[in-house]
């Protein structure tokens, strides 16, 4: 007897031994995600409608759409759970990420046959209405083809599946499905709201952060809280037992240091074009993305108030005539080049 309570004991410490290594190497961003509505900040109206959802089995269709790292997965995960509980939710809820499970096989396949079935059974203390949801995350990478099919698939089984779809840009979503769903935009998070959380997360992990860090954090992230998060752990791993610098933070978010971008800011003010092209050649070198580039450029040109307003509405329209061609691919030393040329000329005018 005394060794079957032995080998117990052992079971349970090994058990907890494994569960915490699990929480040590979960990733902040999942270990901290909202686990039901009332965690999730700032987006009020979704949170609204979502909670009398809870109330009633009239959910339709919905459309999330908003910069990343405001809450949009999060939401509907949240949702989900307090819907049909833990024991369910895998056998309900189908979550699907777009960007990589993007062409019309999918649509055809996965989540075509997931909708058909019917959901019967249920938990108690749960809702669990009569109705299973897919989540299609990125959506907006979906071919033209994937979103009439899904389209189809959305009319089809209405009785049986509602669909989240999850997006950055709403205008690449097909006009068909956005007229069967409920919009939701969901807004960049407040400063105070980033702050709380991310004060939150420094108490939990016992993590000290250094005079003007959380700034740091709240500027890089650009309210991302996904962002602000992976950057808040990756520099903990540097820092352990010391407070984080502000200057980590801005290394792992690659800012350009004020040095390093003042040789920019000068160039294009020169109008010579072999210091605007070396300027560019050297942050191209120093392995700078092209969109911190922009985004330091727009914040350099609306702070200068030697720039007249006519002069910086003009290249406004070019930093996001830049900002867009990134996006979507465009080589990053030719937009930057160009986006300095044409600053430079607007300037001289």
């Amino acid at each position: 007897m005394n060794n079957f309570f032995q080998a117990r004991s052992s079971s349970n410490r090994a058990s907890t031994n494994l569960k915490e290594q699990v929480e040590e190497t979960t990733p902040w961003v999942e270990k901290y995600r909202p686990k039901s509505m009332n965690d999730i900040a700032s987006q009020e109206q979704v949170v609204n409608v979502l909670r009398k959802s809870l109330q009633s089995e009239n959910l339709p269709h919905l459309l999330f759409y908003g910069p990343p790292g405001t809450g949009k997965t999060s939401a509907i995960l949240a949702l989900a759970r307090e819907l049909y509980g833990p024991s369910l939710i895998s056998s309900r809820v189908l979550e699907l990420n777009a960007s990589d499970e993007r062409g019309i096989q999918i649509v055809r396949e996965k989540v075509k046959n997931f909708s058909r079935s019917t959901a019967t059974k249920s938990v108690d203390g749960y809702p669990c209405p009569p109705y299973k949801i897919v989540i299609l995350d990125e959506a907006d990478a979906m071919t033209k083809d994937a979103q009439s099919a899904l389209r189809r698939t959305m009319e089809t089984y209405s009785k049986t599946t509602r669909f989240c779809i999850i997006c950055n840009y709403v205008s690449r979503i097909i006009e068909p499905i956005t007229s069967r769903c409920a919009k939701f935009r969901f807004k960049p998070l407040p400063l105070k709201d980033l702050t709380n959380r991310l004060e939150y997360i420094c108490a939990e992990e016992n993590v000290e952060l250094g005079r003007g860090t959380m700034d740091a954090l709240i500027k890089t992230s650009n309210g991302d809280l996904r962002k602000a998060i992976t950057f808040l752990q990756s520099a903990s791993s540097l820092h352990k037992g010391a407070p984080i610098k502000e200057s980590t933070i801005n290394e792992l978010a690659g800012v350009i240091p004020d040095e390093a971008f003042n040789t920019v800011v000068k160039a294009w003010q020169s109008n010579i074009f072999d210091d605007i092209n070396n300027a560019a050649q050297t942050m191209m070198n120093a392995g700078y993305a092209g969109e911190t580039i922009v985004m330091q450029i727009h914040n350099a040109v609306m702070r200068n108030e030697a720039i007249t307003t006519v002069q910086k509405s003009k290249i406004s329209l070019l930093l996001g005539q830049t900002d867009i061609c990134l996006i979507h691919g465009a080589d990053d030393h030719l937009q930057i080049l160009n986006l300095m040329l044409g600053m430079s000329s607007i300037l001289a005018e």
